[in-house]
């Protein structure tokens, strides 16, 4: 099976680098890496022309924001199945997409655990995002899955279409609603870490974006969900991730 990886970026000269190597060290050996660039103003393109393999490709222009430069991805990408790789976080160990890989020969979406991290040198763990099997109606009791662990076969993306651009900051929410409760597609859990994410993106950055985030993924439930002016998710979402915090360590 082959894995396409979409990494989407901008201006991310600092980071990139560690994004693509550890594509690059996965075992996994049917895959390639679709980066998405908005037409960066900084060092990124120069970054990636040291990585000349052909399981590479670069595309550079500018773009509307993040979702819209995902869909670009969706409509690109050539492998079986797809996921998304932030270009300021990275696989965990070199056996993460081979684990993804053996849940699809099984099942149509799979997702991960995540761990949330300081930066890529230090690897200091801030937050554990430990998740479980999904359950019919399991968006309107808070759960989803972390977007950065979550691959698709390519009939999930098709039948699925693209991110609803009206999301500022939950579209991949919004996203993964759609694919797991209007559709019928088989799921599954995998039970290891295959990503670190590092802290600080636009849903993680602040309490204002924390409540943004809340209150788009609540807009997202009304709409397919049928959620009043709040539901029992605006709350049990964000009381899931509070034992995300409850371990900490000083290595990743």
């Amino acid at each position: 099976m082959k894995i396409s990886v979409v990494t989407v970026c901008f201006n991310a000269e600092r980071t990139i680098a560690h994004t693509v190597e550890s594509f690059l060290a996965q075992d996994h050996p049917y895959k390639d890496l679709l980066v998405i660039d908005g037409a960066s103003r900084d060092g990124t393109l120069r970054v990636l022309e040291r990585f000349a393999d052909p399981r590479i490709t670069v595309r550079s222009e500018r773009d509307r924001g993040l979702y819209d430069a995902m869909n670009k991805g969706l409509r690109l990408f050539s492998g079986d199945a797809v996921g998304f790789l932030n270009a300021d976080d990275r696989y965990c160990d070199k056996a993460a997409l081979s684990a993804i890989a053996e849940a699809l020969a099984k099942a149509d979406m799979v997702s991960g655990d995540l761990d949330f991290v300081t930066d890529h040198a230090e690897g200091r763990v801030l937050r554990r995002w430990r998740g479980t099997s999904y359950a019919k109606g399991g968006f309107r009791r808070g759960w989803m899955p972390a977007h950065p662990t979550f691959y698709m076969r390519r009939r999930v993306a098709e039948a699925v279409g693209e991110f609803d651009l009206a999301f500022r900051i939950a579209a991949d929410y919004d996203y993964m609603l759609r694919a797991y409760e209007l559709q019928a597609f088989t799921s599954a859990h995998i039970g290891r870490v295959l990503v670190h994410m590092m802290a600080g993106g636009e849903s993680t950055a602040g309490l204002k974006s924390y409540v943004k985030s809340n209150i788009e993924s609540l807009r997202s439930r009304r709409r397919w969900l049928g959620a009043g002016f709040v539901d029992y998710a605006l709350v049990a979402k964000p009381l899931r991730k509070l034992g995300q915090f409850a371990v900490r360590s000083s290595t990743g």
